[in-house]
């Protein structure tokens, strides 16, 4: 016999050998079982950090891993990186301990209440069925596509199971949903696309899957391309016009209000990526397919729920070709071009762009890109390149969090197969990450942190400063991070000037072998192309509501 934590582990390990995770009263037992049956364990320093490190390792790999931490404060410290992968659809498991079969101690707070607030499915194992509740929690997160909770009762963790027999995983119904257009759905955007004369794909992540097919049907039908965010890189198509929304050069905006018809696969068409509704000329027809069950935004005329995959193979057999192709008529020779960035601004630092720049050009072109939140976060999507899908995450933007970006690095190590991992974050995100620099340190083997130091939440200085706000709130003392990085054993490089750059360049001729913070000291006076759209819009609805009002 073995106990409910050795049920567990063993039941799990074919599905997740990876853990991240950080050891207390509630999850001892099962850690201790994890390693001994030979799961890779990271530890983290900080409970959230666990949660973040399993979100962004199945971005990146598509691989199921195991988050735990203990019960109580334990798991109230990680609620927020649960609230993010909840919000972003991420896949997980997160086994934590949990309040005894008796009830709720003195330490202990109603988590079966948190998880449904935070929408994050819920599995409690029992001494009779640890292993295959366990493997019901697994198919449960693959199927939806969502972070799962795995509680363990303190008072079961330690006790022996009689269970010997395991389901078959593959009749718990772990594959997502695929559902297919059906003949009237197909008949209708096929008509739309073949009455285009000016089409373009939008694709988003729910097409990374697709790519070869989606780029066959751009060719097809003549249709220029783009991707949001998550899915830039996608396609190495002649006409992809790159990122789609607040990060895009203007030459996108323009071309992509041009089309007439828009087909959007696998995009969530949220407000960035719609430009605040700025995106789609008024008289173009915009089409969804997504897995989602109705359409994502009010703008949509036409929505289809189904497999991106198999609606684009369907499509493919279904549209003609078209006579002539819109997109070999533009002029994409500045498509991606963005400004330099001055030397030196006018308050004596470094203009966030131009280290965007030189960042670029120094870089191993073989990266993965993980991205804490904040005013800096539109730098490395607008200048730095990838090495393909699943090379770019961004850890916290779905549930508007900063902070989460360090941990985000130690799991796109787990994941990196030897690519560089790269992390952009601002001063302020990162000192809410602190502890798991060690982490970061200890586990990364070729590593890059860019920090854009402004000495300030810089978001909120643009969009509250701006409008009288006192800023004393949104100033941060400036911090010496290199020397922060040289403390936990990195290298750490402070930038001042164009010159010091160069230090990077040699660490990276050198080998990039280890970690190497950038403290890049940045003027908090360049504000991003995206914070004006956000800045535009709140100006539009205060007007509204003041009218309303009226």
């Amino acid at each position: 016999m073995s106990s409910v934590s050795a049920a567990i582990a063993h039941a799990l390990k074919p599905l997740a050998p990876q853990i991240f995770g950080l050891m207390g009263n509630g999850n001892a037992h099962f850690l201790d079982a994890a390693v001994r049956q030979g799961f890779t364990y990271t530890a983290v320093r900080h409970e959230s950090a666990a949660v973040s490190a399993a979100d962004t390792y199945f971005r990146i790999s598509n691989k199921l891993s195991i988050a735990s931490t203990t019960y109580g404060a334990g798991y109230t410290n990680a609620v927020t990186a649960l609230a993010e992968a909840a919000a972003a659809r991420t896949p997980l498991l997160f086994v934590t301990g949990d309040a005894p079969t008796s009830g709720l101690r003195g330490w202990d707070v109603d988590q079966a209440a948190i998880d449904t607030a935070v929408r994050a499915p819920r599995y409690v194992v029992d001494r009779e069925t640890p292993g295959a509740i366990a493997l019901h929690a697994a198919a449960h997160a693959l199927r939806e596509q969502c972070p799962v909770v795995l509680a363990i009762p303190y008072d079961l963790a330690a006790l022996e199971t009689s269970e010997t027999e395991l389901p078959d995983f593959a009749d718990l119904g772990p594959t997502p949903p695929a559902p297919e257009l059906n003949s009237t759905q197909l008949e209708q955007v096929s008509s739309l696309l073949a009455g285009a004369q000016r089409p373009h794909i939008l694709y988003g992540r729910g097409a990374i899957d697709a790519a070869p097919l989606v780029k066959e049907l751009a060719a097809k039908i003549g249709a220029t391309t783009s991707g949001t965010l998550l899915a830039r890189d996608l396609l190495d198509y002649p006409y992809d016009l790159g990122i789609t929304g607040g990060f895009a050069t203007e030459r996108n905006a323009e071309i992509i209000a041009q089309a007439d018809v828009l087909l959007t696969l696998g995009a969530s068409l949220n407000q960035f990526t719609m430009r605040f509704g700025g995106l789609v000329n008024e008289s173009a027809t915009l089409i969804q397919i997504d897995l989602a069950a109705t359409a994502t935004n009010p703008r949509v005329d036409y929505f289809a729920t189904a497999d991106i995959s198999a609606a684009a193979a369907h499509l493919l057999q279904s549209v003609p070709a078209a006579e002539a192709s819109w997109a070999k008529e533009l002029d994409l020779a500045a498509l991606r071009t963005r400004p330099l960035g001055d030397a030196k601004t006018a308050d004596g630092l470094l203009d966030p762009r131009r280290v965007a720049s030189e960042m670029e050009r120094i870089l191993p072109a073989n990266r993965v890109l993980v991205q804490d939140g904040g005013h800096f976060i539109g730098w490395g999507p607008m200048y730095w390149s990838t090495s393909g899908a699943r090379s770019l995450t961004c850890v916290g933007t779905a549930y508007q969090s900063i902070g989460l970006g360090i941990a985000s690095m130690v799991g796109a190590a787990a994941a990196a197969d030897g690519r560089t991992v790269v992390l952009a974050s601002g001063d302020g995100g990162f000192l809410m990450g602190l502890a798991d620099l060690e982490s970061i340190v200890r586990t990364v083997t070729s590593g890059v942190i860019v920090i854009y130091n402004d000495s300030a939440y810089g978001a909120e200085v643009h969009q509250y400063g701006s409008i009288g706000l006192h800023e004393d709130p949104m100033l941060i003392p400036t911090v010496d991070f290199s020397a922060l990085a040289q403390g936990m054993g990195a290298t750490g490089i402070k930038v001042e000037t164009l010159d010091d750059f160069g230090k990077v360049s040699a660490w990276v001729e050198a080998g990039a072998q280890g970690v190497c913070l950038v403290d890049a000291r940045i003027s908090a006076h360049v504000r991003a192309p995206y914070m004006e759209e956000v800045l535009e819009a709140n100006r539009k609805a205060a007007g509204a509501a003041a009218s309303q009002s009226d």
